[in-house]
């Protein structure tokens, strides 16, 4: 398997509505070199690299980090309990995926994952009290809710419930 796969250029290509004429007269790339990387059949120089991410609006190490970057990433959930609520759950490096089940009268007064992340509660079914240091809301199926995951907080199924929790990682943190 190559370590890099520059078939991405095709792409990038394509979504801009370029031709490879018109990216080779962009960039300074010759035609012939930008097809060859789109079919990987040949290595890409640094300042080719550059040169052709700037016609996307792109870092070069971002266009390098596209290449080498598998398109997809599978996961199996995994299931776990917190205090009464049933959660399945996915974790990626940059969002945390929680599917929860609750019955009625259920809380969860301690989440027990929190990094400086944004929080996102999306009732699925049911309705769910959030409560925030110094806020409340009733949330009823279809609704959402976005803060910051290091408030405290709880939830507490007002209803038979399912939901879907979000943990999204803050960006350019310390």
């Amino acid at each position: 398997m190559e370590q890099f796969d520059f078939t991405i250029l095709r792409e990038l290509r394509k979504r801009a509505g370029l031709s490879i004429g018109e990216v080779s007269a962009e960039s300074g790339v010759s035609a012939a070199v930008i097809s060859k990387l789109e079919r990987n059949r040949t290595r890409a120089e640094l300042d080719t690299l550059y040169r052709l991410a700037r016609v996307f609006g792109i870092t070069a190490a971002e266009l390098l980090n596209l290449a080498e970057a598998r398109l997809s990433h599978p996961l199996k959930a995994t299931a776990h309990r917190n205090e009464d609520f049933l959660f399945r759950e996915i974790n990626y490096k940059n969002i945390r995926c929680l599917h929860g089940r609750a019955g009625k009268g259920s809380r969860v007064s301690h989440p027990n994952v929190h990094r400086d992340d944004y929080e996102l509660c999306w009732i699925l079914d049911g309705t769910l009290r959030l409560t925030l240091p110094s806020e409340s809301y009733e949330l009823s199926a279809g609704q959402s809710l976005q803060f910051d995951a290091l408030l405290e907080h709880t939830y507490e199924a007002l209803t038979d419930c399912e939901l879907l929790i979000l943990h999204i990682r803050k960006e350019n943190r310390f």
